[in-house]
């Protein structure tokens, strides 16, 4: 179960910063984003009836295609789709081209799975934190047993000094969109 938390959370938080940003597009070729019709598993059910769940969000935001690449990259799909509940602090694509040069493209190749996998785990809490939720706390536990600290200074919520520019109601949690990636604590 630690397994599913872990590398899950990520994933979630990417569909959930994609839906923040174009909730109502259902097809994500258009947006540049992963083929829903390619997902196997859970991440590949269909269901247009239901809310969207946080991997869908994602999928549907023009502004989290790094984010979909990431999670896809690092095989989190499904866990993004489970029931949760889930809090996805989901960056944007700005967030990502913030990082050094190279570190993007470094991350995604096949043999930093691991560590990708495990930056993108770090972006998820088990549980369902709505926008008043988190500020309401000054740390949240994330799905690689770290945690974040939030902060709210002039109306605005932080989470690792990441600003949170929007939240998302998913089917199986919550999204709230960030302006920076979180990279989890050395150890």
């Amino acid at each position: 179960m630690r397994q599913i938390f872990k590398y899950g959370f990520p994933i979630f938080i990417g569909m959930a910063m994609l839906a923040c940003n174009n909730p109502s597009q259902s097809s994500n070729q258009a947006s540049g984003g992963i083929d829903q019709s390619q997902l196997k598993g859970q991440s590949g059910v269909v269901d247009d009836q239901s809310q969207p769940n946080i991997l869908q969000v994602a999928i549907n935001s023009k502004d989290h295609t790094t984010l979909v690449a990431g999670v896809q990259a690092a095989g989190l799909e499904d866990v993004l789709t489970n029931a949760g509940p889930l809090t996805v602090f989901a960056p944007n694509n700005e967030a990502f081209d913030k990082l050094p040069e190279g570190t993007l493209d470094e991350l995604l190749k096949p043999e930093n799975k691991e560590t990708l996998a495990n930056i993108i785990t770090f972006h998820a809490a088990p549980g369902s934190y709505t926008g008043n939720n988190i500020r309401g706390v000054m740390g949240i536990g994330q799905a690689t047993g770290d945690k974040v600290k939030v902060e709210v200074k002039d109306g605005v919520t932080y989470v690792n000094g990441a600003k949170v520019l929007g939240t998302v109601k998913a089917s199986n949690g919550y999204v709230h969109v960030i302006d920076q990636v979180l990279l989890p604590p050395e150890k």
